[in-house]
């Protein structure tokens, strides 16, 4: 999952989203510079991305990307999916999309100066563009990935590639994510029960 699934997922709280964000942006022990709430999702975002990656949903989707390409295809599938959800939003919240991403940035901000150094990097740019926002649009997957592509060493040219391969199997790989995604919700709103979060 990318950035507005995390947010989505951790959207009882704005310290809690921040935490969701945190879990790309901190090693694994990272957490314990942070207050409980923040913590704990850095740890869900881990399980989240943990039982996305294993799921035979993804599993399938992945192998509809070409020999070399499957190796980036899990990142080109996260930011695909940050798009089907903006999609399907009314179906699974009812604060508006635009609404709980305001409320996120405004999140990040009040949160700066608890931010990791790369994080507080990009933020200004996040925020002026509205890199969550732009997810609405396929265009947003594109930019997305190609900007993830230009701070690759390496083979850059097969992450973009993949950009290809979504949009020949989009329907495909819609339909996977709308089996796929309840499951995620379910399993994170038990994961976090156990945090005593929920």
């Amino acid at each position: 999952m990318n950035y507005l699934a995390h947010i989505y997922l951790a959207r009882h709280s704005e310290a809690a989203m921040v935490g969701a964000m945190l879990g790309d942006f901190v090693k694994s022990n990272g957490g314990e510079h942070y207050a409980p709430e923040i913590a704990n999702e850095i740890a869900l975002h881990r399980f989240i991305d943990s039982f996305t990656d294993s799921h035979p949903v993804v599993t399938e989707a992945r192998s509809l990307f070409g020999e070399g390409r499957r190796r980036y295809a899990g990142i080109v599938l996260d930011v695909f999916y940050d798009h089907i959800l903006s999609q399907r939003w009314d179906e699974y919240c009812e604060e508006p999309r635009a609404a709980l991403i305001e409320r996120f940035y405004g999140a990040l901000a009040a949160h700066e100066q608890q931010l990791p150094e790369r994080l507080r990097e990009i933020l200004p740019k996040l925020i002026k563009q509205d890199w969550l926002g732009a997810y609405g649009e396929f265009s947003g997957v594109e930019l997305a990935l190609t900007r993830m592509s230009d701070r690759l060493s390496r083979n850059g040219h097969l992450l973009r590639e993949g950009i290809g391969e979504v949009q020949q199997h989009y329907e495909a790989i819609a339909d996977g994510f709308d089996r796929f995604f309840p499951e995620l919700v379910k399993f994170t709103y038990q994961r976090r029960r156990q945090f005593s979060l929920a």
